[in-house]
């Protein structure tokens, strides 16, 4: 066990607790609105808070594990690849903007089902998308608690079992005690932590390699292809990394854990100040620790195992010290993306299915107290998922991805900006988007070289516009 990287470990836990203990204190506080509290902290967030969310909320195991892990494999091709991230933020804010914070104030909007569910007007879709919501957020969430727990695994030298509980512990108590304010608050600093992390790391890593030059020569010398835009193989095609710009660039806008980010500021000066330090952020984080990946490949030829490349390259060009406090970077992503999503798929359960159909007069209390429960029972069940861990994480996170972008990209989009657009193209582009890209994923990975989900996007796209047009004139003979 590694004393120096342990300690450092601990120090950040107990943060993270004291964070969740003083956002419970600012939760009882302000019982009278209590969902709002807990779900989007009162819509107070500031432009540097916003951005800083946004990014630690974003980035997760897969950027700073299996990211990594992919860019020691195949080289430089990866690092322009990931780079599609860079404008993520900027994307989001840009398209969901103003409006989207203004209609879900006028909808007294929580989460991204309640703003469809009274855009709609239809228990269709709050249904197909509270199911869109739970069965691809809990691939995302087994897949960040994994690696969460291996992380802390290489770190301290206990088994698996013992650092997923660790880890399981250390989220479920801030988030279930702190809610949304904690998330945030936590994420910040997090986010500090990435930027200050990364450039540490991807300084100690050109340092240990003798330069850029000699780290470039290595490759270079190894297999010609690492230097190159196209992979280890020849594998990334042009068409393959641009049609990431649909995955990780655009289409994050659908993405509910990043949305809900967009109804939440404060005001017009803090989401034009996210966009721009949001953006800046994101370009450091995704070059930097992509970058890593790639130079460590000289320095610790032969790791097998891709998603060991952060922390063992860290380990290894770092002093101890230094080493524990920077790998509490890579450990942020991950704890901050999981309170998200789990904060999402309990305000999910919460407010779109328990408050809608099963008691939509609850006391005050009784939400509360089944908030509460909902997202501890939510966190027991992933633990549960990640005792038998998955190999593949960043596939895996990134087939949630597809999934809810599938889904969520023009009924929220068209939903803002199309006022003809009604309840049935909302359902049918939501049907095609999710079937299509479960069998394409399934059937025909990669269609025409592109990724997976560039289809299902097309599909759900036509299929909002093909049948709103053709309802359209029924629901307005009807007075709908």
């Amino acid at each position: 066990m590694n004393s120096p990287v342990l300690i450092s470990l601990t120090i950040f836990l107990t943060l993270i607790f004291v964070i969740g203990f003083w956002s419970a204190k600012q939760l009882h506080q302000k019982q009278n609105t209590f969902l709002q509290e807990y779900f989007l902290g009162s819509r107070d967030l500031g432009g540097f808070i916003l951005a800083m969310t946004m990014v630690a909320t974003y980035g997760s195991a897969s950027s700073f594990l299996g990211g990594p892990g992919a860019a020691y494999t195949q080289g430089l091709g990866w690092v322009l690849l990931a780079m599609t991230q860079v404008a993520t933020g900027y994307f989001v804010l840009l398209i969901l903007g103003k409006k989207f914070a203004i209609m879900a104030r006028k909808y007294h909007a929580i989460t991204l089902i309640d703003f469809l569910k009274n855009r709609y007007n239809s228990k269709t879709v709050v249904i197909l998308s509270a199911i869109s919501i739970v069965v691809f957020l809990f691939s995302a969430m087994t897949a960040q608690w994994v690696g969460g727990a291996r992380l802390i695994e290489s770190l301290t030298g206990l088994s698996y079992t013992a650092a997923l509980f660790l880890f399981a512990s250390a989220v479920l108590v801030y988030v279930v005690i702190g809610g949304f304010r904690a998330v945030v608050v936590t994420d910040t600093i997090q986010g500090v932590v990435m930027v200050v992390g990364t450039v540490i790391i991807l300084v100690g890593t050109i340092i240990a390699g003798g330069g850029v030059t000699a780290i470039i020569t290595d490759l270079a010398a190894e297999n010609p292809n690492l230097i190159t835009p196209f992979g280890h193989d020849g594998g990334l095609t042009p068409a393959y990394v641009s049609s990431f710009w649909i995955l990780v660039g655009v289409g994050v806008v659908a993405l509910p854990q990043v949305a809900v980010r967009a109804m939440a500021y404060r005001n017009a000066k803090a989401m034009h100040r996210a966009l721009i330090v949001g953006t800046i952020v994101v370009g450091v984080i995704m070059l930097g620790m992509h970058l890593i990946g790639v130079f460590a490949r000289p320095i610790l030829p032969g790791i097998e195992v891709a998603d060991q490349v952060m922390p063992l390259i860290t380990l290894e060009v770092l002093p101890p010290w230094i080493a524990g406090m920077v790998l509490a970077a890579p450990l942020a992503a991950i704890m901050s993306t999981v309170d998200s999503l789990l904060l999402l798929v309990s305000s999910t359960v919460v407010r779109d299915v328990y408050l809608n159909y099963v008691k939509p007069d609850a006391s005050n209390k009784r939400v509360r107290n089944v908030s509460f429960g909902v997202t501890a029972v939510l966190g027991i069940l992933v633990f549960a998922l990640a005792l038998r861990p998955p190999e593949l994480l960043i596939w895996l996170n990134l087939f949630a991805f597809g999934g809810l972008e599938a889904a969520f990209i023009w009924p929220l989009i068209f939903g803002l900006y199309w006022q003809r657009g009604n309840k049935w193209g909302a359902v049918a582009s939501m049907i095609a988007g999710v079937l299509s890209y479960i069998i394409i994923h399934q059937y025909w990975p990669n269609p025409f070289g592109l990724h997976s989900v560039v289809l299902p996007v097309a599909f759900s796209f036509f299929a909002y516009i093909l049948v709103t047009l053709s309802t359209s004139e029924r629901e307005k003979h009807l007075g709908a």
